[in-house]
């Protein structure tokens, strides 16, 4: 069959997973996986044909290098076979698995699991292991939940939900390492709140980490759906803006959040995005509301602080941005705290873009 390769490997053994796509650009030694007994498909309509002629127990695709219309492809694939899919993205794919995921096509998940890459062939195989071997060998589920659970703490913040600094720093090398390819722009936001020693002293310990929570979640619903925020420490978080000149993996209706267009000048974009977190920040305010769970639909307002919390909750940031201030991701970090310093010694609540304050965040000029 074109586009397919025979059973990898010699040892005979049953198939039980199909790779689809470019095994480079998901494993590091793609000769490990030659033990491992996948068989490969170069494209995912060649996969679609043997997936229909055997039994597999899972379809791994991956996701860079293949045909953007994932959906469609995904729906057939479904249809064909009804193995384990699991996606293999790199860490700026991850807001498209993460569609993929969360969509269904006649009641099932176009598909099951995504894993980061580089992969190793034996965390895949594991991944699959429950409903590949149903026996005694397969991974209780309990072991696979913890396992999973290992790896979210791996890459993200365990009180907010955001990536990770580790995360935030692999994902901004990677980024700009493809922006470089082509011809692209990234834009590094470092901001953290003014005087969040004082919210900690004065309302205690927890009552601090409710308003890094809110604020977290605050932000990341200005921002754009493919870039990343993060925490980084204590109260220190990082947004990288990034173009993604693809079309969605998943067709829908544009909101007013995704219409922004690429074209825009960076940090002007960036800049946008920071402002708009600003005013949500301002709207929200520090007032004694009750707490969100209990809040009208709409409402705003943090409500952690108790009758006596009343005010603004301001940030400071710093704006760089690749190619135009740096190329490497230790340099636009590098720059981007001291633009943050510079706003702090400035009298807070601004951004500075690198040589450059932006004194009025809140205005929309």
């Amino acid at each position: 069959m074109s586009g397919v390769d025979k059973e990898i490997g010699g040892n005979g053994g049953p198939r039980k997973i199909l790779l689809v796509g470019d095994a480079s650009k998901a494993f590091l030694d793609v000769g490990a996986i030659r033990d491992k007994g996948f068989t490969v498909c170069a494209n995912l309509s060649d996969a679609i044909d043997a997936a229909a002629e055997a039994r597999f127990a899972a379809v791994a695709v991956v996701i860079s290098g293949l045909s953007l219309k994932l959906t469609s492809a995904l729906e057939a694939l479904r249809r064909r076979c009804d193995a384990r899919i699991v996606l293999l993205a790199q860490m700026y794919e991850e807001p498209i698995a993460l569609q993929l995921v969360s969509s269904a096509h006649n009641g099932a998940a176009l598909a099951n699991d995504y894993l980061i890459c580089p992969v190793e062939p034996d965390r895949l195989c594991e991944s699959v292991a429950p409903v590949a071997s149903p026996g005694p060998a397969a991974l209780p589920t309990t072991l696979e939940t913890r396992i999973r659970d290992l790896e979210r703490l791996a890459t993200e913040d365990d009180l907010t939900g955001l990536k990770n600094r580790r995360y935030i720093r692999e994902f901004a090398r990677q980024i700009l390492e493809r922006a470089a390819e082509q011809n692209g722009r990234v834009t590094l936001l470092v901001f953290d709140i003014d005087d969040f020693k004082h919210y900690n002293d004065v309302y205690g310990h927890r009552t601090g980490d409710e308003i890094l929570k809110q604020a977290a979640a605050l932000m990341r619903r200005c921002c754009r759906s493919h870039d990343v925020v993060g925490r980084i420490g204590g109260d220190e978080f990082a947004v990288v803006f990034w173009d993604d000149r693809r079309p969605p993996a998943i067709e829908r209706r544009s909101t007013s959040d995704e219409r922004r267009q690429t074209t825009a000048d960076h940090p002007k974009e960036a800049l946008s995005i920071a402002r708009r977190f600003v005013r949500e920040l301002e709207k929200a305010g520090l007032s004694s509301l009750p707490s969100p769970a209990n809040r009208p639909t709409g409402q705003a307002g943090f409500g952690v602080l108790g009758p006596e919390g009343k005010g603004v909750l301001t940030i400071s940031g710093g704006l760089a941005s690749f190619p135009r201030d740096g190329r490497t991701s230790d340099e636009l970090f590098l720059l981007a705290d001291r633009a943050l310093l510079d706003a702090k010694r400035s009298g807070k609540n601004r951004i500075y873009l690198v040589g450059k304050p932006q004194d009025n965040i809140t205005d929309t000029g």
